[in-house]
Parts: C-alpha cells; structure tokens; sequence
C-alpha cells in the first residue's frame, strides 16, 4: 500500500512541477500564438480561442499519458 501511493505522489508532484515549466516557457515557444489560435478584437471586447494550442496541446497530453500508462502497468 505505501509503495503506491509513494508512486502516486512522485507521479503527481513530476507532472505538477512539468506543468509549472511548461507554463513558463509557454510564452517563449509561441504557445497561445500559433496560426490556428482565433482572436477577434473589437474596440472594448477581445475574443481569444486558442483551437491549434489546444489540439497540439491534446496530441502531447495523449502521447504522455499512454506512455505513462504502460510505464505504470
């Protein structure tokens, strides 16, 4: 019982502190700014869709966690 949930922690606490470097250098690899992102501006009203960084975003998330999965079968 203690060896999974040691497992579970180490787990959670790498893809929290993953995210936190993604977030970070987000910025710096045109995330959120990418060809398919829609953004409309108007005088007092923006609307942003990021549609490309969330499909490539869902590609990698995929692609992470199936390889997680077999890591952790």
């Amino acid at each position: 019982m203690q060896d999974s949930l040691g497992k579970i922690l180490l787990l959670t606490g790498g893809l929290i502190a993953a995210a936190g470097v993604l977030i970070i250098l987000s910025g710096r690899l045109g995330l959120g700014r990418l060809p398919g992102d829609i953004i409309i501006r108007r005088e007092n009203f923006t609307f942003y869709f990021p549609l490309a960084t969330m499909l490539l975003m869902s590609l990698l998330l995929t692609l992470l966690f199936n390889l997680l999965g077999r890591f952790f079968k």
